[in-house]
């Protein structure tokens, strides 16, 4: 391992393949969520969008809320114990599998990143119930074929039962050069009838024409490509599926159990969110 300079000068043990050079979305995440597997270059960029977006840690921290609960709707609920997580970011309290094999201890749960630091830290995910399994992939989500076609994938979830495609706060790192709905219909082409789609992109719709130009500007400087998209952009990406209620809306609000008045301002957050199904 080599080592890179801490934010104090501390050296960091860098795992072999890892650019610390280069902020990475998931280790970046993990910094707003509280985390300590991020390097300083991650904290630089997180610092960096804060001065565009300064409620961005309420954001993530609210995005790890409705993804919350949403599998335990999906695991509960609807019945659903097969998830396609892409997108996973590093282990921190609250994972997939943990949620759902809470429920329901045979869930599966396939999780997909490209940092090279969470597959580092993937054992942490594969200490699923003995009665269901979990497993990861390293790929890249703007490569969907690639995703499908590891053996891995059909060898942990069984792919003529229903799936949920997780997409949170993935997608909002797939800019428009990379053809992002036909990355989404992609992955769901291969989902049979009776699974869901879950996602959440940040948005631009409650911000000032300036403040949306400043956001824009920031983000490209901080070193991770970053679309924002309106509420009729995000909503495209379930044309054809069955939203379920509430429809898309703010994270904050999709099936909160905290009262209106004590929720923070959608505003603050600035993520749209939604869950469909698979007709």
């Amino acid at each position: 391992m080599t080592p890179s300079s801490g934010p104090s000068g501390s050296a960091e043990p860098v795992p072999p393949g890892i650019d610390p050079t280069k902020a990475h979305p998931s280790r970046r995440y993990n910094y707003w969520l509280g985390g300590k597997d991020n390097f300083a270059v991650d904290r630089e960029s997180a610092e960096m969008v804060a001065t565009g977006f300064p409620t961005v840690r309420l954001a993530a921290l609210e995005n790890r809320a409705f993804l919350k609960r949403a599998v335990t709707y999906l695991a509960g609920e609807a019945g659903i114990h097969q998830f396609f997580d892409i997108g996973t970011g590093l282990p921190s309290a609250g994972n997939v599998h943990e949620i759902a094999q809470a429920i329901e201890p045979t869930s599966r749960i396939v999780y997909v990143d490209n940092d090279p630091v969470v597959l580092v830290h993937a054992r942490a995910l594969l200490n699923s119930e003995p009665e269901g399994r979990t497993a990861y992939i390293e790929a890249d989500l703007r490569d969907p074929d690639k995703i499908l076609a590891n053996p891995v994938l059909t060898g942990t979830l069984d792919m003529s039962r229903p799936v949920a495609l997780m997409l949170v706060a993935t997608m909002h790192f797939v800019t428009d050069d990379h053809d992002p709905y036909g990355i989404v219909r992609r992955l769901l082409s291969v989902l049979p009838s009776g699974s869901y789609l879950v996602m959440t992109n940040a948005t631009g719709d409650y911000l000032t024409p300036e403040e949306y130009a400043h956001n824009v500007e920031v983000n490209e400087r901080s070193g991770v490509p970053f679309r924002l998209r309106s509420r009729d952009e995000f909503a495209r990406f379930f044309d054809g599926l069955e939203l379920l209620p509430p429809g898309v809306g703010s994270v904050v609000e999709w099936r909160s159990d905290v009262p209106p008045a004590e929720r923070p301002p959608i505003e603050k957050v600035s993520m749209h969110c939604a869950v469909a199904r698979v007709h």
